[in-house]
């Protein structure tokens, strides 16, 4: 029986509460940890652009100089979804998020998944500890 390979991917509190979920159809029945993250991002670049505001629960989060280059006189403002890929990847391989694959740590960018009807992935971001 062929299925379609689409990937749930959850977003996820530190006590693994749901509050956001997406799916993402990939052409291939294994990817990567970095595909995963790489076709987030570049999904949720487009959203960005297209609405010019923030997306509530993306990974994508422009730095002030980079909005305030993109936005003279208050025009559109674009993202770069290669920088942000870059930073995205650069997040994962120093904690600031990781990844949950059918509830297992993936540890790194070249961890394969493959892809099932019930495969599920969680993105936990890491908040930093006030004061620390």
């Amino acid at each position: 029986m062929l299925h379609e390979n689409i990937l749930i991917i959850r977003d996820e509190n530190g006590l693994g509460n749901v509050y956001h979920e997406m799916e993402f159809s990939f052409d291939k029945v294994k990817v990567s940890i970095r595909d995963i993250i790489t076709e987030r991002i570049y999904q949720e670049v487009e959203k960005y652009n297209q609405q010019a505001a923030n997306y509530k629960y993306s990974l994508v989060k422009p730095k002030d100089d980079e909005v305030r280059l993109n936005n003279p006189n208050n025009k559109k403002r674009l993202v770069n979804a290669e920088k942000q890929v870059e930073v995205a990847l650069n997040a994962f391989n120093n904690n600031g998020f990781f990844l949950l694959v059918d509830n297992l740590q993936a540890e790194d960018l070249d961890h394969m998944v493959e892809i099932k009807p019930d495969t599920s992935v969680s993105f936990i971001k890491l908040t930093p500890l006030v004061g620390g």
